[in-house]
C-alpha cells in the first residue's frame, strides 16, 4: 500500500507541477497581472464587504470560510514539513507558485461566481464541478472532480487536522488521544450539523482572529532578531537554487526543495486546487470578479505573510530545534511550536497549541463545507448532506488517533487528482473569467463595490447561462446583480 502511494505521488508531482506552472503563467499573462495591478483593489474589496446579506452569505463570510480552509495546519506543520525533507529552499518554491497561484485563484474564484446557480437555502452553489459542467459541458468529469474533492476535503484533510490536534494535545499537556478524538468529534458535530451558514458564521470571527494572533507572535521573534533575518532569506534563495553545498543531499537538494515547496505550498494556500472556488461561489456579490480578487488576496495572506512567518521562526531557532537535513520529518507536528517557545520561553507552548487547535478545527469547519457543495452537485439532497456531515464527524475523531506521514501521503494523491482535473478546466475556461474581468474594468468610473455583471448584451462575456447574471434573474435571487 505504502510503495503504490509512494509511486502515486512520485509521478503526479511532477504533472502537477507542470501544470501549476502553466497555469499561473497563463493567467498572469491573459489578465495582465491582475494578482499585481489590482492589489490594492482586492484589499478595498476585502475591507468593504462585510455588510449583511439577507439569507445569504456576504463576500467577506465566503472569504472567511476559504481562509479558515487555507490558514490551517499546513502554515504550521505544512511549513515545518516543507522545511525537513526540502530545506529552506523550498520556502522560495512555495513564494514563487503563491505569486503565479494568485492569477490562477482569481480564475477559479471568478469562474465560480460566472457559473453558480441559486440553492434552496438562500445561498448559491458553485465551484470546479459546476463549471466543468456547466461551462465545458462534461458532467462525468464533474463527478470525478466532486468525488475526489469529498474523499480529500471530507475525510483525508480532516484527519491531518485531527491528528496534527491530538499531537500537540499530547506533547503539551499529555493529553490521550482518545479524549481528544471524542472532544472534536462533538465540536465538529455541534457546527456542521447547521450547515454552511453556521459555517460561515463561526469562521468569520476565527479565521482573521487566529491568523493576526499568529502572526503578532511570530513578528515579535522576528523582530528581536532582525540582525539575523537577512541571512535566513540568504539561506532561502540558496537552497532553491542548490548553492548551498551543506544542503545538496536528499533533504535540501534542488528536487527536494521544488517538490515540497509545491506540494506543502498548495496544499497550504490551496491556490488551482480547486477547493477555495466552493467558498468564493456562495456569496451574494455584485461581481464575480469581487471574489476573484477576494480569493486572489487569500493566497497571499497565507503564503506570503502567514507560511513566511512560520519558515523564518524554525530557520531562526537553534540547532537543537532545527537543522536541516537532520531534523526529521516525524518532528513537524511540534516543530513551529518548539521553534517559538525556545525564542520567547516556554510559556508560549501552552498558547501555540490552542492557536493550533484554533487553526485546525476552523480548518475542519472550512473544509466541510467544500465537501458539502460537492454533495450538492452529485444530487444526493438531505440525506447526501447528513452522510458528508457524518463523514466528516467521523474522520476527525479517527483522525486524531492516526499518524501524520500517511495521512499526508494519502491526501497528496488527491489532492494532485483534484488539482489536475481542476487546472485543465481553468485553462479552457479561463477566458471567460478574463471577460469578466475586462467588464469590471470597464466600469472604472464606478465606484469598486457598485460595479454589477449583467450577462444582457455583454460585450466581454457570452455564452453563460442566465439564472444568476441578468438583470431579471439578479432580483430574484437575492440581488445578485442589482447588488449594491
Amino acid at each position: 500500500m505504502d510503495a503504490v502511494i509512494a509511486f502515486l505521488n512520485d509521478n503526479l508531482t511532477w504533472v502537477l507541477i507542470f501544470f501549476l506552472i502553466a497555469a499561473g503563467v497563463a493567467f498572469t499573462v491573459m489578465t495582465r497581472g491582475v494578482q499585481f495591478r489590482l492589489f490594492g483593489t482586492m484589499w478595498k474589496v476585502i475591507f468593504n464587504s462585510r455588510g449583511h446579506v439577507s439569507g445569504g452569505i456576504s463576500s467577506f463570510q465566503a472569504f472567511a470560510i476559504s481562509l479558515a480552509s487555507r490558514v490551517g495546519v499546513g502554515n504550521i506543520v505544512g511549513v515545518a514539513v516543507a522545511l525537513t525533507l526540502g530545506g529552506p529552499g523550498a520556502i522560495f518554491w512555495m513564494w514563487l507558485m503563491a505569486l503565479l497561484g494568485m492569477a490562477t485563484a482569481f480564475v477559479e474564484a471568478t469562474l465560480a461566481q460566472v457559473y453558480k446557480i441559486p440553492h434552496e437555502d438562500g445561498t448559491f452553489r458553485g465551484g470546479p464541478a459546476y463549471y466543468i459542467q456547466r461551462g465545458l459541458g462534461s458532467r462525468a468529469f464533474g463527478i470525478v472532480f466532486a468525488c475526489a474533492l469529498i474523499f480529500t476535503f471530507g475525510f483525508a484533510f480532516e484527519m491531518i487536522q485531527a491528528g496534527t490536534i491530538a499531537s500537540v494535545f499530547q506533547s503539551t499537556w499529555g493529553i490521550d488521544p482518545i479524549w481528544t478524538a471524542i472532544g472534536l468529534g462533538v465540536l465538529t458535530a455541534l457546527i456542521v450539523f447547521g450547515g454552511i451558514k453556521s459555517v460561515a458564521r463561526v469562521s468569520e470571527i476565527l479565521a482573521p482572529g487566529m491568523a493576526l494572533v499568529y502572526v503578532l507572535l511570530a513578528l515579535v521573534v522576528i523582530v528581536t532578531n532582525l540582525p539575523a533575518v537577512p541571512g535566513i532569506i540568504g539561506s532561502i534563495f540558496a537552497g532553491a537554487f542548490g548553492l548551498n553545498p551543506a544542503l545538496s543531499g536528499t533533504a535540501g537538494g534542488i528536487l527536494a526543495s521544488m517538490l515540497n515547496g509545491v506540494k506543502r505550498g498548495m496544499y497550504s494556500n490551496e491556490a488551482g486546487m480547486g477547493s477555495a472556488p466552493n467558498a468564493a461561489a456562495t456569496a451574494t456579490t455584485s461581481h464575480p470578479v469581487h471574489q476573484g480578487l477576494i480569493q486572489s488576496a487569500g493566497v497571499f495572506v497565507d503564503t506570503m505573510i502567514v507560511c513566511t512567518a512560520t519558515a523564518i521562526v524554525i530557520l531562526l531557532s537553534s540547532p537543537e530545534v532545527y537543522t536541516p537535513g537532520v531534523t526529521s520529518a516525524d518532528a513537524a507536528a511540534t516543530l513551529t511550536q518548539q521553534s517559538l517557545a525556545g525564542e520567547l520561553g516556554a510559556w508560549t507552548a501552552p498558547v501555540m497549541a490552542i492557536l493550533i487547535f484554533v487553526f485546525a478545527y476552523s480548518t475542519i469547519l472550512g473544509n466541510y463545507s467544500y465537501a458539502e457543495v460537492n454533495q450538492d452537485f452529485l444530487g444526493g439532497g438531505r440525506i447526501g448532506n447528513m452522510l458528508v456531515r457524518l463523514l466528516v464527524v467521523g474522520s476527525t475523531a479517527w483522525g486524531a488517533l492516526q499518524g501524520l506521514e500517511l495521512l499526508f501521503a494519502i491526501a497528496d494523491v488527491f489532492m494532485s487528482v483534484m488539482a489536475v482535473i481542476n487546472l485543465i478546466a481553468l485553462l479552457l475556461l479561463g477566458k471567460k473569467a478574463v471577460g469578466a474581468l475586462r467588464d469590471f474594468q470597464a466600469q472604472k468610473d464606478t465606484p469598486v463595490m457598485e460595479r454589477v455583471f449583467d450577462l444582457t448584451d455583454n460585450p466581454h462575456v457570452s455564452g453563460i447561462p442566465g439564472e444568476v447574471w441578468t438583470s431579471d434573474a439578479g432580483r430574484r435571487n437575492v440581488g445578485v446583480g442589482v447588488q449594491r
